[in-house]
């Protein structure tokens, strides 16, 4: 029997059972640590597997009422909520799952993206590029922004590409959450970009190895490419909402104004439901109510 504390056992179901991201495995396991915590100083004794199983929901909301005096706003709350059940779940297994306290989360005012125009996208990589201490981070750097804004990849998704994906075509296969795959199709300017890098990179695009290499040749970190775009973003005068994650709400925001069909979207985006889409309906709604204002005269 597995004698791991139950919630590195919940970081391992997630990991391997459920496919979860690296960033979902750290943030669940940290709630689910910091609910054992809290359940047993609330019930002053240690908290087993079988424990678990008599939670109520007076004690869920002792706990959210201890995390909110954190300051957990309530999108937060609302995630916190998400992976306690979760947990709870996982702690019950399948007979004990049905006997689980339900708990209505806080509600959370679902806001809408905010995507920069085409010209700040372009903009805004050629700052990063041109801020590049070496020619080849430039190169690489111009890359990555344009494949996140031309083809709507998530950050996560283009660091996670490899020499495999060479030669380029038309399209390229990218894996995406619980490792799902999908295809996207390739601008001439974002294929050409990601080949100048290639040629430019001093490490090689082995077909096991990240197409995307830091400094040193590992692996590149979001975090480089998120602390450019602020540094860029700064001088170029943009909005804070101005990130990496925004270039993807653009490239889906741009393709729906242009007439794109929503089941469409949804592959190139590889949203698993169509309800992760259909928030960009709001987004292209909130650009031509911002238009009429603009412009009709009984505005």
């Amino acid at each position: 029997m597995d004698e791991r504390p139950l919630p590195l056992l919940f970081a391992a179901h997630l990991a391997r059972d459920r496919r979860r991201s690296a960033h979902t495995v750290r943030a669940y396991e940290a709630t689910a640590v910091r609910l054992v915590a809290f359940l047993a100083a609330h019930w002053g004794e240690s908290v087993t597997r079988a424990a678990l199983g008599r939670v109520t929901a007076a004690d869920l909301r002792a706990y959210l009422a201890h995390r909110r005096s954190d300051g957990l706003s309530n999108a937060s709350a609302a995630r916190e909520l998400s992976a306690v059940r979760a947990f709870l779940k996982f702690a019950a297994g399948a007979e004990g799952a049905a006997d689980l306290p339900r708990l209505r989360g806080p509600r959370v005012k679902k806001g809408i993206p905010r995507p920069i125009a085409p010209d700040e996208a372009v903009a805004l990589a050629e700052e990063v590029a041109d801020d590049a201490r070496e020619p080849w981070i430039a190169a690489r750097d111009l890359a990555v922004l344009l494949l996140l804004y031309g083809a709507g990849l998530r950050i996560g998704e283009a660091m996670g590409l490899t020499g495999a994906v060479l030669p380029l075509g038309e399209t390229m296969r990218v894996t995406g959450k619980r490792g799902k795959t999908r295809i996207v199709p390739l601008l001439p300017q974002v294929r050409d970009a990601i080949e100048d890098y290639v040629r430019r990179s001093p490490y090689g695009t082995a077909p096991g190895e990240a197409l995307f290499r830091g400094a040193r040749g590992g692996p590149l970190s979001p975090a480089i490419i998120r602390r450019s775009v602020r540094a860029a973003r700064a001088r170029l005068g943009l909005p804070p909402r101005t990130t990496p994650h925004a270039l993807r709400h653009s490239f889906a925001t741009h393709l729906l104004g242009r007439g794109a069909d929503l089941r469409a979207l949804q592959e190139l985006l590889g949203h698993a439901s169509l309800s992760s889409t259909q928030i960009y309906t709001a987004v292209d709604a909130a650009h031509l109510l911002d238009v009429y204002r603009n412009a009709h005269p009984r505005a």
